[in-house]
């Protein structure tokens, strides 16, 4: 199924590649320096191709291969397709990692299947030794002749070349326009994908032209002395003329910390730093562009600007090399942001036979639903108990917080697992090993899982009571005021105690319910009841027990196999749009399509949302999940009755 022509005895194989159209990678453009042409050639006799390949059709390796020194590797058999000549029919292998357009999986950033096609490309290219160094005539004719590029804008002409023996890499973008140009030989330029989130800013450094993830980091967003959530944040400027600039400063700020810190890491410099992607909520989007960011805390919630946006790294005081670029993916909507287009490049739920569900759980749920040929696209306002706020014992995920939780039926009592510790609260070691951090909470994963296991251990009604009517009688089960309140966890000298409290499956209960209105709210539009298959992305998604998740009501019935938790997809998407040219092209065309849906202005929103607050639902049917769990029956009452609690705490 290859490619096969007839060449002249004495070309290389890279000619006959470029000949052929076939995609095989060159950045020295044939002299036996970068090690990116490597092929594999096949001895023997192919009887469905009618050749006898023979090794002596091929010449023996010459003083390019046996003094190659290059950075990449020589695979074994392997040989410099600008080295080898032809001699005879022979059968050419092209490995994967020879290919300009390489097919990789970054396990690092939750990617599936990638073509790498960056924006930025390196020729390397012999002049004539001259003095005069101010003309960029020679090389650009070098370019032409060399590599076919024709016409090329050349946007460092005020600079002049850098001195050198009369060797330069050229550094190209999207075939069109100089950008850099270095002395000697070079095969390495990178770029770095940067997920703008409320708390967290998190950054991926890559090499352009291998793909390869060479470091990952994060910092905390600093905005966060102005306001917890994104609405606390637009309300100070609001309330605080210029209070934007004032944002936007220490935002831009740590995205040039973080691109130092992502080069430091891999032994970078920024200068060799040509590509930068961002994606971001709506009001990030706004804060880190300098876009003011108010009209998105009122109806009807209007972008400033919807499509994607190309700017340089000096406009965001961005310190990498002067001809840095940056690509901003679009916004969707109002409440509907460029990270959330980052998540559809990265999942692609339209691409799956079905109904296919996309939710980003966070203060802020971002929810994609695709079928029938259709995508829409919602946010709905989980509030921050999902990230251990407004919960009596919550925190963010920090070591010391309980992140997993199970509840024994017939005792009562929780066996749980802390985050920075292996074994869990009832297996050897957990004693010596919490020491180190202590127990210190219950993060968001936490609450969900106890939420959950309450209503499993039957401790609490599907109203979402403790202790109400009907529940099973437990020691860890204490008055707490006019409710009754879940002991977790209680020191040895119980100085710490971490209870979950009647309001905390209310703040609970009020999250699960505005994602699953939200959800359900997009079925209604689609026409659908059934749900084919659900990715949880975000930090925070990739953290849920999918099947708890489903027990509280988070997310609709699923088939337990086709749920899933898909990691930091944004910042996956971004860094598809960073490595790949058509990746930015294929979001700005789904997003033109995208069906955005305000739930605010939804009066069925509230219908479901009410039903929504029982767990996991007041009447929606589970059968996949009643399949595997074996879910109480919904309880009448709503109020646990303090008499027969009392009574059965005596028994």
């Amino acid at each position: 199924s290859g490619h096969r022509d007839y060449f002249e005895n004495g070309s290389t194989l890279l000619e006959a590649a470029r000949k052929l159209g076939v995609d095989l990678d060159s950045v020295c453009g044939g002299r036996g320096i970068c090690g990116r042409c490597q092929i594999e050639p096949a001895f023997g006799e192919f009887a469905k191709h009618k050749i006898n390949a023979q090794e002596e059709n091929i010449s023996a390796p010459g003083d390019l291969e046996v003094n190659y020194k290059g950075r990449k590797e020589m695979g074994k058999n392997r040989r410099l397709a600008c080295s080898a000549k032809i001699n005879g029919d022979l059968i050419i292998d092209i490995p994967p990692d020879s290919h300009i357009h390489k097919q990789v999986i970054r396990k690092t950033v939750d990617l599936t299947d990638l073509t790498i096609e960056p924006l930025i490309s390196l020729h390397f290219v012999e002049t004539e030794k001259r003095v005069d160094n101010k003309s960029f005539d020679p090389l650009l004719l070098s370019l032409q002749e060399q590599w076919g590029l024709n016409n090329l804008k050349n946007e460092i002409k005020e600079k002049g070349l850098p001195a050198s023996n009369g060797t330069y890499t050229a550094v190209v973008r999207d075939g069109k326009s100089l950008v850099a140009v270095w002395p000697g030989f070079k095969d390495q330029v990178f770029g770095i994908a940067i997920d703008v989130g409320s708390t967290t800013i998190a950054g991926h450094l890559c090499d352009l032209l291998s793909g390869e993830v060479l470091a990952s980091a994060g910092v905390m967003n600093p905005q966060i002395r102005f306001g917890e959530d994104l609405m606390s944040r637009v309300s100070y400027v609001m309330m605080n003329k210029g209070a934007e600039n004032e944002l936007t400063e220490v935002v831009q700020d740590a995205l040039n910390d973080l691109v130092g810190e992502l080069c430091d890491n891999s032994n970078t410099n920024r200068e060799d730093v040509f590509e930068i992607t961002l994606v971001g909520n709506p009001i990030m989007h706004h804060l880190f562009l300098g876009y003011d960011p108010t009209p998105l805390g009122v109806a009807p919630f209007t972008l400033f600007e919807d499509k994607a946006i190309d700017t340089t790294a000096i406009n965001l005081s961005i310190q990498a090399n002067s001809a840095t670029r940056v690509h901003v993916l679009p916004c969707i909507a109002g409440h509907v942001g460029a990270d959330t287009a980052g998540v559809l490049l990265a999942t692609k739920p339209q691409q799956t036979d079905g109904i296919n569900l996309v939710v980003d759980v966070g203060t802020n749920a971002e929810i994609l639903l695709a079928g029938k040929g259709r995508i829409l696209a919602a946010s709905s306002p989980t509030g921050p108990a999902f990230e251990g706020a407004q919960i009596n014992s919550g925190q963010r995920a920090t070591p010391g917080a309980i992140e997993r939780v199970r509840i024994s039926p017939e005792s009562g009592k929780a066996r749980f697992k802390v985050i920075g510790i292996e074994p869990w609260s009832d297996e050897e070691g957990f004693s010596d090993a919490i020491k180190k951090t202590g127990v210190t909470g219950i993060c968001g994963s936490g609450i969900i899982e106890v939420v959950a296991e309450l209503l499993l251990a039957k401790l609490m009604t599907a109203d979402g009571v403790i202790g109400g009517e009907g529940t099973n009688p437990s020691k860890y089960i204490e008055p707490d005021g006019r409710t009754f309140s879940y002991v977790l966890y209680k020191s040895p000298d119980e100085g710490k105690i971490i209870s979950v409290t009647q309001n905390d499956v209310r703040a609970v209960q009020l999250a699960k319910a505005a994602l699953y209105a939200g959800v359900r709210l997009l079925m209604d539009y689609l026409e659908t009841d059934q749900i084919d298959s659900i990715q949880l992305a975000g930090a925070f998604g990739s953290h849920i027990d999918t099947t708890r998740a489903t027990v509280l009501g988070l997310i609709p019935d699923c088939q337990k196999e086709k749920v899933s938790s898909v990691g930091n997809a944004a910042g996956s998407g971004a860094v598809m749009a960073l490595l790949s040219k058509s990746s930015r092209e294929e979001i700005q065309t789904l997003v033109n399509d995208i069906e955005k849906i305000e739930i605010a202005t939804e009066v069925a929103f509230q219908d479901h949302f009410v039903e929504a607050m029982a767990i996991p639902h007041k009447t929606a049917n589970y059968p996949f999940l009643s399949s595997y769990v074996d879910l109480p029956q919904k309880s009448k009452a709503t109020k646990p009755t303090r008499k027969n609690r009392r009574t059965r705490e005596r028994n």
